[in-house]
């Protein structure tokens, strides 16, 4: 969903000033040659234009290739549910109704997929195609579909495909979405038909975007520049195991099976032959990767996202509590995934019910789909209900490779390239071809920059790395480049009756690595973690790059399925997955990553359960849903009872007595960051300033952030104001100011300074106003808490009984590509918001906000829902925005409102059920 998938407020979260982004490049120029055009708006976008592409929802219509008619039942919030007498009627039929209501989400994503997007914007996506054609999405789509996935899922593609054809056959682009109508004014444009391999490289995309560590491992070579070692394990720290539970706190590994067993296993885990060391390697050339790595991050923050964003902040939660500590007695599971605020969601809701389930037509099953995609991701059947988070394993490792001529070295030998050409076609444009070169280790994404090229050639190196030759590139191995069977998976697990079968549904989701949480209507539940998780030989644990010229820095094989740590019926009788740590270190012997969440949010799940249990309660559906909406910051708990103790006087502080009313805020705070709170405003702004106090003068320049004071009216705080028609003092700003994210690994490395006072973190020079150095952690916080006052006095006006964490902590929703620039009227119809959210970083309710960049809300939980496993009528459930993709639509944005405020909708999933919540009705006939 080009060109960027982050809700904009104005501010850049975590975007380097370095140069200016491709995503906007985009929509300038597309809108720009718009207007040239000379078209009028006002005459052009009639309600006709704007209603011509809804979809159809009553009467019938025709779909050829169906064997039987099929109900397409809609409920007042345009959810469909699909009923039919096949499975490939079924999945023809989701792919109709599906195309709808989002083709032209459907037909982007599969441009940016396949590296096509200048086919359809232009220029300015050449550079973005070139990368994705390097990492070659689709040809491993294509592999998958010809030589690893069943017959049946074969089947089942195609039947997708059929119905996504039946519905563009004989439209005009402005029949199938207001957005074509505005690209014809540039180009002639025209959709082409839909494929099976279209939809199996979504999952390519879903990878990239839950890949792992790809970016702690380039931001942990980059520190090497300026930092030691004791300094990088500073902003490191180990994963607090004693204090944060994991997922698995039963069972272990058993050297003697090679399995992991869930109880009475007498073994240890020691080292495996093929496990991982925690070390790096030396001649790993780290030293010589600071600027090729700059350059590689300057491309990876420029591509367009899928689902999350770019890698970076993203989580989820997932829990799930057995019937003995439930009002219904059977399990309640509770799933909501974090991901970057897109518009249209990139959920969408949907049944698929056959008439009668048998051997012809095998499914019932109703939850979460992604449009372009056929089956059910996340959701329930009729036997049982699963959820699922980003595992976070270590999936992908990149390599320093020294080129030489037309080949690379490796063990002292030069071995040629892999190599193909690539044409790019480019709308108002001419073709570009590129050649795409690639290593055993994977593609080289250092031909994609001509920084990454130039900075290889004179690029100092470790001793022991051979010598530079031509340069140094940088080369991707990640496993989801190899074809695999997450496809066949997705259907698996839809009709999946138990957990034996759950379980081996599961084994089949290789990429990407996924938390799955289990529950089903006998009173069971479970956890699994499947994917292809690759081991490393000792020395090397993914943590920085790895020398391509040494093959004893190669993957050495993958851990088996019986090796991957699950739990079935816990005693505990609940299981929480929220991105912490999978399995204590000391029970494992695999190193699945090093840079795990750090469990803020999972251990704060574990204790809201487990108060509830232990004041003999029993959990509701409601209460799982008050859980999600969970407010409390950790992190607040730990620092404002230091910052209460700080001394705010005249003798060190000017205007002392307004930011002692700041402080005041913070007294009897219950630490709960709800949108109307001036303490949780106020908090997190000191929050923000401290990260910047401390760590930002101290991290290298290639992490380093433009210092940013992007202001909001404090009379009208309707958007934020440009700040060079509206100055105001919003305390020191460095123009070269490096800034952390603010999330879960940030309260880690704090919460491990607290107690070290004089720690060189602590200290920063005198500056601008101030009257002194920070020496020690008070004066930095004492400073902190100035600034912060004159922040919000900036942001919302010096009466602090007006401030309140809603006003900076704002949702919008943007489309993501005609809506994020350009002539007002297009983001007039096309954007919505903004929402005042409550909740924040690392919180259970997780609206998250990246402190590099401001106190707008970038990721969201994209949808909520509680599985009743005792009356699935019963179930609740709610998406970001709402099924269409169509502006204007009824259901555009209609689910918004109550998602904003913490509510959720009936999920009606039993025939009974659903006729009762119907309101539109289509037959499709063959």
């Amino acid at each position: 969903m080009p060109p960027n998938t982050t809700a904009s407020t104005g501010q850049k979260p975590g975007k380097s000033g370095r140069k200016k982004g491709r995503r906007a490049r985009l929509i300038v120029l597309l809108l720009v040659l718009a207007l040239v055009g000379g078209v009028g708006y006002g005459g052009y976008w009639s309600i006709s234009t704007v209603r011509a592409s809804f979809p159809q929802t009553k009467g019938s219509l025709t779909l050829p290739g169906l064997s039987g008619p099929v109900d397409v039942k809609r409920d007042d919030y345009g959810i469909p549910q699909i009923y039919a007498s096949s499975d490939a009627d079924l999945f023809m039929a989701q792919g109709y109704v599906q195309a709808q209501d989002r083709f032209y989400e459907m037909d982007v994503r599969r441009h940016m997929t396949s590296g096509r997007l200048s086919e359809m914007f232009g220029e300015s996506q050449v550079d973005n195609d070139e990368f994705l054609r390097t990492l070659g999405w689709d040809r491993v789509a294509k592999e998958e579909y010809d030589k690893t996935l069943s017959a049946s899922t074969k089947k089942y593609l195609q039947a997708y495909a059929q119905g996504v054809n039946a519905y563009l056959d004989g439209k005009d682009n402005k029949d199938i979405s207001l957005e074509y109508a505005a690209l014809g004014f540039t180009n002639d444009y025209k959709p082409e038909k839909w494929t099976p391999v279209d939809s199996l490289a979504w999952l390519k995309a879903m990878a990239w975007d839950l890949r792992g560590n790809m970016q702690d491992e380039i931001d942990r070579a980059l520190m090497t520049s300026r930092l030691g070692p004791k300094q990088i394990q500073d902003l490191y720290p180990d994963y607090p195991y004693g204090r944060n539970k994991t997922i698995v706190q039963t069972g272990q590994y058993d050297d003697i099976t090679k399995t992991f067993q869930q109880s009475g296993s007498t073994s240890s885990a020691g080292s495996s032959g093929t496990g991982t060391g925690t070390g790096t390697a030396s001649g790993s050339g780290t030293s010589g990767l600071q600027g090729q790595l700059a350059g590689l991050q300057d491309v990876l923050d420029d591509l367009p996202t899928a689902v999350g964003v770019n890698g970076n902040g993203i989580g989820s939660n997932s829990w799930v509590v057995g019937g003995k500590y439930t009002i219904t007695g059977k399990p309640l599971l509770a799933n909501d995934p974090h991901l970057s605020a897109a518009l249209p969601s990139v959920w969408y809701q949907m049944g698929l019910h056959c008439r009668a389930v048998s051997s012809k037509c095998q499914y019932d099953v109703s939850g979460y789909t992604f449009a372009g995609m056929p089956g059910v991701i996340i959701g329930h059947n009729q036997n049982i209900g699963w959820g699922m988070t980003n595992s976070g394993v270590d999936v992908t490792d990149l390599y320093l490779e020294k080129l030489s001529g037309d080949g690379y070295q490796l063990d002292g030998k030069t071995v040629p390239f892999t190599t193909r050409e690539e044409t790019i076609k480019v709308a108002g444009g001419s073709p570009k071809k590129i050649v795409v070169r690639e290593t055993e280790n994977g593609p080289l994404l250092s031909d994609r920059s001509s920084e990454l090229v130039k900075v290889g050639k004179k690029a100092t190196v470790d001793a022991a790395a051979p010598d530079r030759g031509d340069g140094y590139g940088i080369s991707l191995r990640w496993t989801a480049l190899d074809p695999g069977t997450s496809m066949d998976a997705v259907f698996a697990i839809d009709k999946a009756a138990n957990w034996t079968e759950f379980r081996g549904a599961a084994a089949l989701f290789d990429v990407p690595s996924q938390n799955l949480i289990y529950a089903d209507t006998k009173d069971n539940i479970g956890y699994t973690l499947p994917g292809k998780i690759p081991t490393r030989a000792k020395g090397y644990d993914g943590s920085v790059p790895a020398p391509g010229w040494d093959s004893r820095s190669r993957w050495t094989g993958y851990i088996d399925e019986d090796e991957l740590p699950y739990e079935y019926n816990p005693s505990r009788g609940y299981i929480v997955t929220a991105n912490q740590a999978v399995v204590d270190k000391a029970k494992y012997p695999y190193t699945l990553t090093t840079d795990w969440g750090y469990g803020a949010r999972s251990q704060r799940i574990n204790d809201l359960i487990q108060s509830k249990i232990d004041g003999g309660g029993k959990i509701s559906t409601d209460d799982m849903r008050q859980m999600q909406l969970d407010n409390s910051s950790e992190i607040a708990k730990l620092l404002v009872p230091k910052l209460l103790k700080i001394d705010i006087s005249e003798k060190d502080v000017r205007d002392a007595a307004d930011v002692r009313d700041a402080q005041e805020l913070l007294e009897g705070w219950d630490y709960t960051q709800d949108a109307d709170s001036a303490a949780a405003a106020y908090f997190n702004s000191v929050w923000r300033n401290i990260l910047k106090l401390a760590f930002g003068n101290k991290l290298p320049k290639e992490l380093r952030v433009k210092g940013q004071c992007l202001l909001v009216d404090p009379v009208n705080t309707t958007g934020p104001v440009d700040a060079t028609e509206k100055v105001r003092e919003c305390g020191d700003r460095d123009a070269d100011q490096a800034q952390p994210d603010g999330g879960d690994r940030w309260f880690e490395v704090v919460r491990t300074l607290m107690d070290d006072e004089d720690s060189d973190w602590w200290t920063t020079p005198k500056s601008g106003n101030r009257k002194g150095a920070d020496r020690n952690r008070d004066d930095l916080f004492r400073r902190a808490m100035v600034d912060a006052r004159w922040e919000l006095t900036a942001k919302l006006g010096k009466d602090i009984d007006t401030w309140s964490w809603g006003r900076l902590h704002r949702l919008f929703l943007k489309n993501q590509t005609l809506g994020t620039e350009g002539p007002g009227v297009l983001q007039y119809i096309l954007n919505r918001g903004p929402w005042k959210l409550s909740g924040g970083e690392a919180t259970v309710n997780a609206s998250g906000w990246n402190a590099a960049g401001g106190y707008g809300v970038v990721w969201v939980p994209s949808m909520r829902m509680v599985v009743n496993l005792s009356d699935l009528d019963k179930s609740k459930w709610i998406n970001l925005t709402g099924a269409s993709g169509h502006a204007y639509n009824a259901h555009y944005t209609d689910q918004t409102d109550k998602w904003a405020d913490g509510e959720l909708l009936d999920w009606s999933f039993s025939d009974e059920a659903v006729v009762d919540s119907t309101s539109d009705t289509l037959v499709l006939r063959p």
